[in-house]
């Protein structure tokens, strides 16, 4: 997929490009933003959670970035490199056409698992094209001081806490800060950049113009190889596979974790509040990865995340709010201490920056349902779990029967207090109803007779306390009458029939209040305030939650249309961020594993009842 972006200008004055506007590349370690303008505006290294070293993205002048262009005027086109993470983005002038194409090699864990390599290639396909460069790295999230060593072909930017070494095969120069270079390229020339950690447990190399072209090859390869495992051959091949290499470039491979979004503070309203670091594992979006990929075909990533659980004790933990914390690094550490970095303006002026997550003292509950029935389906699709996860399930089945019956802060992670959601209640159903089956399916030994009797009684609850009359429709909370479209899920937790009277009411509602041209709202936050100001945009998971739920009512026409119409807000290379704003932009951290994941189930099951 491509999209030409001559007519998209920079916002602000020309200083920020639309988060929409950018693609992303990874070595299943770390990922980096680049723009459709050529420059790279959001880097961490050497792992997802590190400080920036490139985020202009969160501050055009503070925070850092790789800018590399034709320098003459152009039209740009970007897409990816067919069924890999390798991203092109094209130039188009008068007297010539090239391209960059950069990507990060997929290293050996076994032999270079310290190797951190960025790496662009820059060839002329046609004519001769004028190139730019400025390479400004601001480590340290901009906060910290470097120097620059020259060397022939190679400069090294030393920061207290980071060393990157940039080699080229054209010449640089640099000011003390910064390194430029200027350079012109005939039909059929290359140059190449490559930014390397260095360290002393890492040896310097260079990277010239064959081991670029070998190393593409390499990467290429890595991502092809890796999709030829999908079992998805429906009609929309292209944005699933799109969708699958994205969740499987926000895994972490040293641990198997998975990423939310690999970025940090991108609002979700502009000039607003709502900015968050989802550089971090919840477990319930990982949860629900494992669904999309173990439907895909792709059970080694589901085996490497039951191994981050088991290995890091997560489902031992104790913490004041039960077993599970809603999420973790990416290393498994629990402490994740939300601060803010008030020397970067934010993304467009939206202030503040956050690093870390205060939402990890957060209780709950639904996590728990997520976490057990993806354990469920992993047993049932992937490997059987072993005793020793059996024992760690039956202990947290356990906790949640004597814990499911209280307030708690909810799926969207409202700062507005503890209530009584009914989503919370219906993912403790679910965790119990997969446990019992779980037990019964493989004779694993279980508390079945009070594990029955606490499941029997959310179900109960919920019919009696979370339907509304008045409205005709499932409700947010106990006994009130506010619509919420996280209960879309019903139906497919297999708590209700997808054609059962008040669910089909339900769902009429949810469409009369929260939709509008496919794009679904969380909740009114009038009507239920969630202690933050402004407001938000759709938001996409709950969009693909709407097309799967009109798929399963039998609504056929409806659900295709509308999932139709969600895939036109995709950005240029089928990336979606975490919401839609009023106008089609793309708002929130960019791009999210819930949205695409989302989407993957949401294809899946049309598909199917396409027939």
């Amino acid at each position: 997929m491509a999209r030409d972006s001559a007519t998209f200008e920079r916002l602000d004055g020309s200083r920020y490009m639309p988060i929409s506007e950018h693609g992303l590349i990874g070595d299943l370690r770390t990922a980096a933003l680049v723009a459709t303008d050529g420059t790279i505006d959001w880097y961490c290294c050497p792992r997802f959670d590190a400080p920036s070293v490139f985020a202009s993205i969160l501050d055009a002048d503070k925070g850092g970035s790789f800018e590399l262009a034709a320098d003459v005027p152009t039209r740009t086109r970007q897409f990816y490199f067919p069924d890999t993470n390798v991203l092109i983005t094209r130039f188009f002038a008068a007297d010539g056409v090239a391209e960059i194409q950069d990507f990060m090699p997929v290293v050996d864990e076994s032999r270079e698992a310290d190797r951190h390599r960025l790496i662009r290639r820059v060839i002329c396909a046609r004519g001769t094209l004028p190139f730019r460069a400025r390479i400004a790295p601001r480590f340290g999230y901009g906060a910290e001081r470097h120097t620059v060593q020259l060397e022939p072909g190679r400069a090294v930017f030393r920061a207290p806490s980071l060393a990157l070494a940039l080699t080229a095969t054209v010449p640089i120069e640099g000011d003390g800060v910064d390194v430029q270079a200027h350079f012109k390229l005939l039909e059929g020339e290359s140059a190449v950049f490559a930014l390397d950690v260095a360290s002393a447990d890492v040896s310097p190399r260079g990277c010239p113009r064959v081991e670029a072209e070998e190393q593409f090859g390499a990467t290429v390869r890595f991502w092809r190889q890796w999709l030829a495992h999908s079992r998805y051959h429906g009609r929309w091949r292209e944005m699933v596979h799109r969708s699958a290499l994205l969740l499987k470039l926000l895994t972490y491979a040293p641990t198997g974790a998975i990423v939310a979004a690999p970025t940090t503070s991108l609002p979700e309203q502009i000039a607003g509040e709502r900015n968050w670091d989802y550089r971090y594992v919840w477990v319930r979006d990982a949860a629900f990865c494992l669904y999309a990929m173990l439907r895909l075909g792709f059970t080694s990533e589901a085996e490497a995340f039951m191994g981050f659980l088991s290995e890091r004790g997560i489902l031992r933990g104790a913490g004041p709010t039960g077993p599970l914390q809603i999420m973790y690094g990416i290393d498994g550490r629990s402490d994740l201490p939300e601060y803010e970095l008030p020397h970067l303006e934010g993304y467009l002026g939206s202030a503040p920056v956050r690093v870390g997550n205060a939402a990890t003292g957060q209780l709950q509950l639904d996590i728990y349902g997520a976490l057990i029935d993806s354990v469920y389906l992993y047993d049932k699709w992937g490997q059987p779990i072993s005793s020793g996860h059996w024992d760690e399930v039956g202990a947290v089945v356990d906790w949640l029967c004597d814990h499911w019956d209280q307030p708690d802060e909810g799926v969207w992670e409202t700062r507005a207090g503890r209530r009584n959601f009914v989503y919370s209640r219906l993912m403790c159903w679910v965790a119990l109803e997969r446990a019992i089956r779980l037990a019964n399916r493989r004779g694993l030994p279980a508390d079945l007779l009070r594990w029955r009797r606490s499941r029997d009684a959310i179900y109960r609850q919920i019919m009696s306390r979370g339907w509304s009359a008045e409205r005709g429709a499932f409700v947010q909370g106990l006994d009130d009458d506010v619509l919420d479209a996280s209960l879309l899920m019903m139906p497919m937790a297999k708590f209700i029939s997808p054609t059962d009277p008040k669910w089909l009411s339900t769902l009429d509602a949810l469409g009369a209040d929260l939709v509008s041209d496919s794009l679904v709202y969380r909740y009114d936050p009038v009507a239920s305030p969630d202690g933050l100001r402004g407001d938000e945009g759709t938001f996409s998971i709950c969009s693909f939650w709407y097309v799967e739920a009109l798929a399963r009512a039998g609504r056929l026409e409806e659900a295709r249309l509308a999932f139709e119409k969600m895939l036109t807000y995709a950005n240029h290379l089928g990336l979606f961020a975490e919401e839609i704003g009023r106008t089609g932009e793309q708002l929130g951290n960019f791009p999210q594993a819930f949205t695409h994941l989302s989407l993957i189930s949401a294809a899946f099951n049309l598909d199917r009842a396409l027939g």
